[in-house]
């Protein structure tokens, strides 16, 4: 028994369990009782099966969620996540179709494209983590700015754009380009690598860029045949001219390669597809480069000499329409647009619009001959003033009055004169109107010539019932009315190809990826006056070369029959509406007999020295037709010319004073 323990009574053997005692018992002084101890707490380990069974359930819903996401990806969402995934990891470029060339008719190439390469980037590779540098777009685009010939802020820009691993830092660059970032990224490889073993941290900032096999436009002529051409933008795409109209075919189809890549690299063992890209036709134009240099050359060296503010000369085969030359003065050279002024990027022999002047009186001419209302011998006297309307019209000097034939109205270029023929093509002089308007749409004016050139003008003829008063007797003689060079030029092909308008061409055919060449379509012809009036319009003609009579003697060429007019008008100041300086002009074909080419040519405000046009054109008509007339060996035909005559005796007349009147109306 523990001493702690209180003592407990065991009954005798003979009292029973519970009696009571006899005795009284005795008092006695109550004891506390002790406070029993707490026993010291004992850690006893939990039993383990509850926490298996918890951590099974726990790891068993893991893996289950794992089997099911599993059983969707590879099951259920298995070709939209394999997309996804080839997305990610697939890449694709494409492949610049080869654009075609244009060539002149003999083949030789005016516009041809050359290997060239885009520089491209990976900006991911410019990141802080990729290239070990915290400012790679900066460093990377301070050594490139001066190669590549841009803007450095503009290229870190453009290296440091997110969510994208491909930009585009440069197009059409030259393989000299390429190579000079290929020796810079050669030279920073080597200094990453060594900074390496040197537990450095290998920092390559141009470690991201990369090329593209591209082309680029060259135009090995230069400026020759610029207005023509046109020139290619910065896309690649056609900007202007026979680039522009002509896009879809020289363009080509473009291909697509698609290949496996990982950090920027393609990987060569993931396989690739690819659709080759399809180069564009070739296209072969009308145009000699002979020719065309011949002309541009002539119409350049005038308008500087004259100041002028431009000229154009356009040279036609009078059989086909095809255009051998077209020139413009002053011009650009496509291969470098930084330096062309905006004004001299068009084709202004198409898109510029003026008065014609006294070239267009062969188109008055044609008329009344056509309606026989005269003949070239049919006698015209020419006061020195004609008063029509509300307006006194004069010639281009002044005279006593001219007994002229009606070849020596032409011959002469006198506006009274064809103010007078013209007047007899109707009973009234709105009758008349109305049959000149009629030739002058048959020639071409106001209509399309036909090229489909872009920005070409159609020019401005009114309808003849809107013809004013004074343009009822203006327009006969080429004021009042508005074309462009290739217009005017057309209207002479037509008298020289027998009354014949043939729609003008620029373009000779086509040739295929296969080397198949298809021609253009044949141009399109109309009668428009008979092949006798226009013979007889020739020998009209040659009365104002060789006659000495004519006002276009500067335009003879020994040995060559030519037939030709002058033209000089006032001239429409684009930038006031009103008339300021002069339009000078020259038209003809040779040989008179049997035409072969036609030459026009005109200078726009010639300000320094003669502003008439069988001044200035007249030359250039010399000098661009008998180089065509040789290149193209026509030989002449050795018959004399008709010599029609320009003046008739009208008898004893009485004697008259020349008139002193005002300055001369232009019309030589």
């Amino acid at each position: 028994m523990s001493p702690q323990e209180p003592r407990r009574r065991v009954p005798g053997p003979g009292r029973p369990r519970g009696a009571a005692s006899s005795r009284p018992a005795a008092s006695r002084p109550a004891t506390r009782q002790p406070t029993p101890q707490r026993k010291p707490h004992t850690i006893r380990l939990g039993r383990p099966r509850p926490r298996l069974r918890l951590v099974s359930v726990g790891l068993t819903l893991v893996m289950l969620a794992f089997v099911v996401r599993l059983f969707q990806v590879q099951a259920v969402d298995a070709r939209a996540v394999s997309a996804e995934a080839s997305k990610n990891r697939y890449t694709s470029v494409k492949l610049a179709a080869e654009r075609g060339e244009i060539t002149d008719r003999k083949g030789v190439a005016l516009a041809t494209s050359v290997d060239a390469y885009d520089i491209t980037a990976d900006p991911k590779m410019f990141t802080p983590q990729d290239s070990k540098a915290p400012d790679a777009p900066q460093q990377a685009a301070a050594l490139l700015a001066p190669i590549l010939g841009k803007d450095a802020k503009e290229l870190a820009a453009r290296l440091s754009t997110k969510n994208t691993r491909y930009v585009v830092l440069a197009q059409r660059q030259t393989p000299q380009v390429w190579n000079q970032i290929k020796d810079l990224k050669r030279v920073f490889a080597e200094k990453a690598t060594a900074d390496k073993k040197n537990n450095g941290p290998g920092a390559n900032v141009l470690a991201g860029v990369f090329n593209e096999n591209s082309s680029k436009r060259v135009y090995p002529g230069g400026d020759l045949a610029a207005g023509i051409l046109g020139y290619v933008n910065a896309e690649g795409k056609g900007g202007g001219g026979l680039e522009s109209s002509l896009d879809k075919k020289l363009s080509g189809k473009d291909g697509e390669v698609t290949y496996a890549q990982s950090g920027g690299r393609r990987v060569p063992t993931a396989g690739s597809s690819e659709k080759p890209a399809v180069p564009g036709e070739d296209i072969e134009l009308t145009i000699d480069r002979d020719i065309q240099w011949a002309a541009q050359s002539a119409i350049a060296e005038q308008v500087q000499k004259s100041e002028a503010d431009r000229g154009y000369v356009i040279v036609q085969d009078t059989r086909t329409g095809e255009i051998l030359a077209m020139a413009n003065a002053p011009g650009f050279d496509p291969n470098d647009l930084t330096r062309a002024r905006s004004a001299a990027m068009g084709n202004a022999a198409l898109q510029d619009v003026y008065e014609p002047g006294s070239t267009a009186k062969v188109m008055s001419m044609a008329a009344v001959l056509e309606e026989k209302k005269a003949t070239p011998g049919t006698h015209v006297e020419v006061p020195n003033r004609l008063h029509r309307g509300d307006r006194l019209f004069k010639d281009d000097i002044d005279h006593p009055t001219w007994y002229l034939t009606l070849n020596g109205v032409l011959a002469k270029s006198s506006n009274i004169g064809t103010i007078l023929a013209t007047g007899q093509l109707g009973p009234t002089q709105p009758e008349a109107n109305k049959v000149l308007h009629s030739y002058l749409t048959k020639f071409g004016i106001g209509q399309p010539t036909g090229l489909d050139y872009p920005g070409e003008s159609r020019g401005i003829l009114a309808k003849p019932e809107d013809w004013s008063t004074s343009q009822q007797y203006t327009i006969p003689f080429g004021q009042g009315l508005s074309l462009n060079a290739m217009q005017a030029a057309s209207v002479y092909s037509t008298i020289a190809n027998g009354g014949v308008r043939t729609e003008p061409t620029l373009v000779r055919g086509t040739k295929g990826p296969d080397g198949r060449f298809t021609p253009a379509p044949a141009p399109e012809r109309r009668q428009v006056v008979s092949p006798e009036t226009a013979k007889t319009l020739a020998e009209m003609l040659e009365s104002v070369v060789d006659d000495q009579e004519g006002t276009g003697t500067k335009a003879r060429i020994p040995g060559y029959r030519v037939g030709g007019k002058t033209g000089t008008s006032n001239r429409v100041d684009p930038a006031t509406g009103r008339y300021k300086g002069y339009t000078a002009s020259f038209a003809g074909f040779a040989p008179a007999d049997n035409p072969r080419i036609t030459v026009y040519c005109a200078i726009q405000n010639p300000t320094k020295g003669s502003y008439f046009g069988g001044q200035i054109c007249g030359p250039i008509y010399k000098k661009v037709m008998e180089f065509a007339l040789k290149t193209l060996q026509v030989a002449p035909t050795g018959s004399a010319p008709a010599g029609l005559p320009v003046t008739f005796d009208p008898g004893p007349q009485p004697s008259t004073q020349p008139s002193t009147q005002p300055s001369p109306q232009p019309g030589r």
